[in-house]
């Protein structure tokens, strides 16, 4: 039997008894302390480091940490596990910024021409009088309803639950034999099928009162759910907020890591769920709906997120052949999938394609057009993960690369999210390199954004600060380019500017981290194209995706190699495809099986197993490319 130890956090009330050779973190854990580890546990970020005081532990990584921070007592969570009784001292940990929540619907979320609810719609309320029971006719509750709904309605059949079975005979007695079922049809009303009575209600339910459904996207930085009328199919309330599993991997291999340690999966569906739900919430509160009168939830995400919600087993999609357990997922419950909507209500996940390529990108071929139009088309997903898909009603090819989240903030010293006090542009002075910049919000800056990012790595190379390497001069005659402790950095903001009291920087460290973002995302169309047949030049538009896409300068993106370097009339920003997909398929029954149509339809190139790859990532890990002939139009100023 295995010793055990007692663990005392400074946090917590009561110190926890856990076996010898226990981590940290899961000693944390049990004590009701969150600690952050973006990098999943793996010991590469650093970001979970605390600091024994007392007591014996055993280091199997001290990475990010010096010798005198071991000296001082300092250790990894995740890479440090108990032998002795302790006491821990826990840093205040970082928290997740919550200025991102908004109630303003996306603008180009419009009610669909044509809609019409009682044709295109899968969930249906059927209001019917019933003939009340007697002496002389002693049909039962449930075959005098199933009568009437099947008459009302044409279908051949309709199905009943235990749930709402058993709260049949009170709903038909309170509203005097008068009821209004809803009904989950799968495959619409204008075909003959079967239908599942999902809700009972008393009363006859006239039609301009709201019948409620979701969207929800479900992202590896950001969840969005958008509350929609399913009668007049208008949005009516929006809440956007960070998915909480950032705090145990900032990207999707991280979390898959992650997932596999102990109750990791556990942990990681709980924090999810937590994130879907209060957002459901905020939407219902901004609607002024209630959660357990939504009836029916299309979820969008990519494949490592769809797995996580589940709890379905995800590491066989990090892992060669890089498979998942399941591209569509059988429509479920809302108590099954954990949604605090109406728990007989239906959850439908869209189809995905592969490990890397899930229903956020099949969604979001559809809402951008993609799958319709004559014209060769790149559509790009720029985010943690860059999907991207090539093609035309005719033919789809699609691909993925793991950019990692540098362009949304992270793996950069001041890199933060595009909330209140995010720097979100940049300028230098080409003769003085002083910078200029505009701040989120107005107020004093915090850190930079991932549009600022871009738009300073392209100034820093323009005005000749840095070189096509990321590396700096440092013989330019300005205070604001100097020697650091990550070597060459660029001070965008003093401190005195600032609300954290400290220089605001750009690294070379953080540069490298830019340039392999944007390497990979330049390479991952490259070789799609290359495969074929299609040279960039031939491509007739370029459609960007994604929360982050929509604030992209273009001429800065293409002037840091992110872009292709074409005409700027060729590109289009549509904001979230993934969430306007998802509410497409929510109101329609026809653009759910287009999306899995679209799934069918796209030939996914796997690039881990590609050298092109390597060999077009290696190229393009300068600025913006090692061959300035696919860069036309970059001049660069002082190039050394």
């Amino acid at each position: 039997m295995a010793t055990s130890f007692s663990v005392k956090f400074d946090i917590s009330d009561e110190p926890v008894e856990v076996p010898g050779g226990t981590l940290l973190t899961d000693a944390a854990e049990k004590a009701g302390i969150k600690i952050n580890q973006p990098c999943g546990g793996q010991g590469r970020c650093g970001q979970c480091a605390v600091q024994v005081t007392s007591g014996q532990v055993r280091r199997r990584s001290t990475i990010r940490l010096s010798a005198e921070d071991v000296e001082d007592g300092y250790a990894l969570a995740c890479q440090t596990v108990v032998e002795g009784d302790l006491k821990v001292v826990v840093p205040p940990q970082e928290k997740i910024q919550q200025h991102l929540t908004t109630g303003q619907l996306a603008a180009d979320v419009v009610v669909p021409s044509g809609y019409d609810y009682h044709k295109d719609q899968t969930i249906q309320r059927i209001p019917v009088t019933l003939k009340q029971p007697s002496m002389e006719d002693q049909t039962s509750d449930w075959a005098r309803l199933k009568t009437a709904m099947l008459q009302e309605t044409g279908l051949n059949e309709i199905l009943i639950s235990l749930p709402i079975l058993q709260k049949l005979p009170t709903v038909l007695r309170e509203g005097d034999w008068k009821v209004s079922p809803v009904l989950y049809v799968e495959n619409g009303m204008e075909k003959e099928g079967s239908a599942e009575v999902v809700d009972l209600l008393p009363g006859l339910i006239p039609e301009n009162i709201p019948l409620w459904g979701a969207a929800v996207d479900i992202g590896t930085t950001t969840v969005k759910v958008m509350l929609v009328d399913l009668i007049s199919g208008e949005p009516k309330g929006q809440a956007t907020e960070y998915n909480a599993q950032i705090a145990r991997g900032e990207d999707v291999i991280s979390r898959i890591i992650f997932a596999g340690k102990g109750e990791g999966d556990k942990t990681l569906r709980s924090l999810v769920l937590e994130t879907i739900n209060e957002l459901l919430e905020r939407a219902c509160q901004r609607g002024k709906s209630c959660n357990d009168t939504i009836y029916k939830t299309i979820l969008s995400g990519n494949s490592t997120m769809i797995h996580l919600l589940l709890q379905i087993p995800p590491s066989s999609i990090r892992l060669a052949p890089y498979i998942t357990v399941a591209n569509n997922i059988p429509v479920m419950s809302a108590l099954e999938a954990g949604l605090r909507t109406h728990p007989t209500g239906k959850v439908i996940c869209l189809p995905g394609v592969a490990s890397y390529v899930g229903s956020d990108i099949t969604a979001g071929v559809l809402s951008s057009g993609l799958s319709e139009t004559e014209k060769i088309t790149l559509f790009l997903d720029v985010g943690t993960n860059g999907e991207m898909v090539l093609g035309s009603k005719e033919w789809l090819v699609t691909c993925a690369c793991s950019a990692g989240p540098a362009f949304e903030g992270a793996g950069v010293l001041h890199g933060m999210r595009a909330t209140t006090g995010a720097i979100d542009e940049v300028w230098i002075n080409e003769e003085t390199k002083e910078a200029a910049w505009r701040v989120i919000g107005d107020g004093k800056p915090k850190g930079l954004c991932g549009s600022a990012l871009i738009s300073l790595l392209a100034e820093l190379l323009m005005t000749g600060v840095i070189n096509k390497s990321g590396r700096f001069d440092t013989s330019l005659d300005t205070k604001r380019v100097r020697k650091g402790s990550h070597g060459g950095e660029y001070v965008v903001s003093w401190a005195d500017e600032t609300e954290i009291d400290e220089d605001i920087i750009l690294t070379e460290v953080d540069i490298d981290n830019l340039m392999r973002a944007k390497a990979a995302i330049f390479a991952g169309f490259s070789v799609l194209g290359e495969s074929v047949g299609i040279p960039l030049e031939s491509v007739e538009q370029v459609l960007i995706g994604g929360g982050f896409g929509q604030y992209i300068n273009v001429e800065k993106a293409v002037q840091i190699g992110l872009l292709p370097d074409m005409p700027w009339e060729r590109f289009q920003f549509l904001g979230n495809t993934s969430l306007k997909g998802a509410y497409l398929a929510l109101l329609d029954l026809k653009n759910q099986q287009e999306i899995s149509e679209i799934a069918n339809r796209m030939t996914y190139i796997e690039l881990s197993a590609d050298n092109r790859f390597f060999d077009a990532f290696t190229s393009a890990m300068f600025l913006p490319h090692t061959d300035m002939t696919l860069f036309p139009s970059v001049k660069i100023g002082g190039d050394k």
